[in-house]
């Protein structure tokens, strides 16, 4: 969110100064670790219907943003498939009754498409028979994180935009307006602004990276699973982000065996190449969350800003608080917020 505004902001003509308590490469950062998937469909079974509006938003707005980028991103829109084994069944009629659910409630929303075992092996030949039925969300996307994490920084540097690594900063280390300061403080620290914003929590996410060559997967794939559902996102060159765990826990130690077995195990049900494949990485971070899990702007001032709660939303709905915060900034008044059902918190204390 802080590289996605600062580079607009940048583009635009302000002059720009960032100052980040991490590292260039963002390892300290659940923006690096994220599958980076597009889907407010498939996210609607967990979350609000005001969420689902910023993501269709964000779907239109991405390509737009990707492409005044100078270095290339990663970005498709083939759709999500949603799979399950014979055992999950019950699980997976309720699961689609939510989407379905979220079709009627979302106007211009792509309607789910059921599947049975031909068309799975239709839009996935690779599954091959194992799978007698899935549901399919035509329309859903998907981009490279770290691709457009690098692409960023580098416009940032192009723009000449004063950047501060390893730097810690709290809005009241400034006082906008004045002289010698800031004409405006935007706030995108996610968990760093807990002592700001007490109400914030992190929700630990655990993901593994793998190479498998064996593997060909044409778009994200989520398995209904007993805990939670898991999701395969494909990158380039046969890369597979692989998640969904989701604990209440700021504890960034490493993986869990448990976790990581379900992750694997899951992974190698939907494709059996992933048993031959290679594991990259298998990284832990949390996710900034407010107690709505829903995000949210405040102001802390009549120029400070405040933006967070992406909880595990980030990449999906980030262009939609993006354009309001700089609708903010150019009119001092925004109109998007009301229409995305985003929350704008005025002179929060």
């Amino acid at each position: 969110m802080g590289r996605l505004l600062a580079w607009q902001l940048a583009r635009a003509g302000h002059r720009v100064t960032v100052f980040e308590a991490g590292s260039a490469d963002a390892q300290t950062s659940p923006a690096r670790v994220a599958a980076a998937m597009l889907a407010p469909l498939a996210e609607s079974a967990i979350t609000e219907p005001s969420v689902v509006g910023m993501g269709r938003y964000a779907l239109t707005r991405w390509p737009e943003l990707i492409a005044q980028l100078s270095q290339p991103v990663f970005f498709q829109q083939e759709g999500t498939l949603i799979l399950w084994h014979r055992q999950d069944a019950a699980e997976a009629q309720r699961f689609a009754g939510l989407l379905r659910n979220t079709n009627e409630r979302v106007p211009g929303l792509p309607k789910l498409q059921p599947l049975d075992g031909t068309g799975v092996r239709t839009l996935e030949p690779s599954l091959e028979n194992r799978f007698a039925q899935g549901l399919y969300l035509p329309g859903e996307g998907q981009l490279d994180n770290r691709q457009l994490l690098a692409a960023l920084l580098h416009e940032l540097q192009a723009l000449k935009v004063e950047l501060h690594w390893n730097s810690p900063r709290a809005p009241q280390d400034f006082q906008p307006g004045t002289s010698g300061q800031p004409g405006w403080v935007f706030d995108c620290r996610g968990l760093g602004a807990q002592a700001q914003w007490g109400e914030l929590r992190g929700v630990r996410g655990e993901v593994a990276r793998i190479h498998a060559p064996d593997v060909s997967l044409s778009r994200p794939t989520r398995l209904i699973h007993p805990r939670y559902p898991i999701y395969i996102a494909p990158k380039q060159d046969h890369l597979f982000v692989i998640g969904a765990t989701e604990i209440e826990s700021n504890d960034l130690s490493p993986p869990s065996v448990r976790s990581t077995l379900e992750l694997l195990s899951a992974a190698y049900a939907v494709h059996p190449g992933f048993g031959e494949g290679r594991i990259l990485e298998i990284a832990t971070q949390c996710r900034p969350t407010l107690p709505d899990n829903l995000p949210a702007i405040r102001r802390l001032g009549p120029r400070t800003l405040q933006i967070n709660g992406l909880y595990r939303h980030g990449f999906m709905i980030s262009p939609a608080l993006l354009d309001v915060v700089l609708e903010l900034v150019q009119e001092q008044r925004t109109t998007l917020a009301g229409a995305l059902d985003l929350q704008v918190e005025e002179n929060a204390a």
